[in-house]
């Protein structure tokens, strides 16, 4: 008798490991940015680890930066929407026009703190409901730091120091803000922009401190200059990180809970206060005396350059059937909601 219960609480035992396997979903992430940046070490690493343990093991992930599973960073989007990889955390912007809605939040000087305007970037996508994520779902929307100057062979303090300049911009509506300031704007996904600085393509690059490192730019240009820590920042870019739909929808209520757990508003603002708080450690590897800071006089300056651009935005939105200053106005006010 005693070998038979043996036996039965084996096979019982088998069984369960084998339902375990089962069970276990291995997530393929793919981003574009280096293994050394904040994106992968303090935002995509954790996060796994984390559905991990609180799944009991039964997610996995198997993360590929750097585009190691080929194609381009404008590609990204639709490699998750298309199920080529489970997830992927890239720059929506680096698709012009795809996206215009979240536009608002790249426009100048729309964002001060990045947990706040990260928040409020989520809170807005679920209240206007305009449907350009429709077919992907979301993990988590979240923006960068306040992006700066880079430039190889002289400091920006004010606008005729841009004049002529090739300025690498991450966005739509940072190049046409470029513009306006007068330099030439040069748009290029950030792996490309290490090289093009090497090889005098641009004259420098607009950028958040957290990205300085990955980047070389610590080496590769000589002046930092940035605007007043009282200022909103000349720019942000928006950033998405998102999930095969149907990969979602065949995961066990379990898995499911799980990731609901860890994504949503509150995974956002963390991304957008860990990109926060890398700035810090990005403006470090800097000389302190190759920064500057441009007078706020000139700053203001700036603001009314920028309104062009503001009110460009909210004509394109006229146009494609939405209300532009609604959808301003919904920013700036779930913005100011999450604000410190």
């Amino acid at each position: 008798m005693r070998p038979i219960i043996l036996l039965a609480v084996a096979a019982l035992a088998a069984g369960l490991t084998a339902c375990s396997e089962s069970n276990t979903q291995e997530l393929k992430i793919h981003h574009l940015m280096p293994p050394r940046a904040p994106t992968h070490t303090k935002l995509i690493v954790p996060w796994c680890k984390k559905i991990e343990k609180e799944s009991d093991g039964e997610l996995k992930c198997r993360i590929y930066p750097a585009m190691q599973l080929g194609g381009s960073p404008t590609q990204l989007y639709d490699q998750v929407k298309d199920g080529v990889v489970d997830i992927i955390w890239t720059v929506p912007g680096y698709s012009a026009g795809r996206f215009p809605s979240i536009e608002v939040f790249e426009l100048p000087f729309m964002m001060q703190d990045t947990e706040a305007t990260s928040k409020a970037l989520w809170d807005y996508v679920a209240e206007n409901k305009l449907g350009e994520f429709d077919d992907v779902h979301l993990l988590a929307m979240h923006v960068h730091g306040p992006g700066y100057f880079h430039m190889v062979d002289k400091p920006v303090t004010s606008r005729a120091d841009l004049q002529g300049l090739k300025i690498r911009a991450p966005t739509r509506q940072t190049n046409k803000f470029i513009e306006q300031l007068g330099a030439t704007p040069v748009g290029m996904p950030i792996p490309q922009v290490p090289e093009a600085l090497a090889k005098g393509v641009i004259d420098g690059t607009i950028v958040p401190y957290e990205i300085v490192p990955a980047i070389k730019a610590d080496e590769l240009t000589r002046f930092h200059s940035e605007t007043p820590s009282s200022e909103p920042a000349i720019y942000t870019t928006t950033l998405l990180f998102a999930m095969n739909k149907a990969r979602y929808e065949g995961l066990s209520a379990k898995q499911k809970e799980v990731l609901d757990a860890n994504s949503g508003v509150e995974l956002s603002g963390l991304a957008g206060r860990i990109f926060g708080e890398a700035d810090v450690a990005g403006k470090a590897t800097l000389d302190p005396d190759s920064i500057n800071v441009i007078p706020p006089e000139e700053i203001e300056e700036w603001k009314k350059l920028a309104q062009p651009v503001i009110t460009g935005w909210v004509d394109e939105m006229d146009g494609r059937g939405a209300d532009g200053n609604a959808l301003l106005n919904s920013a700036r006010r779930l913005t100011q909601k999450y604000n410190p």
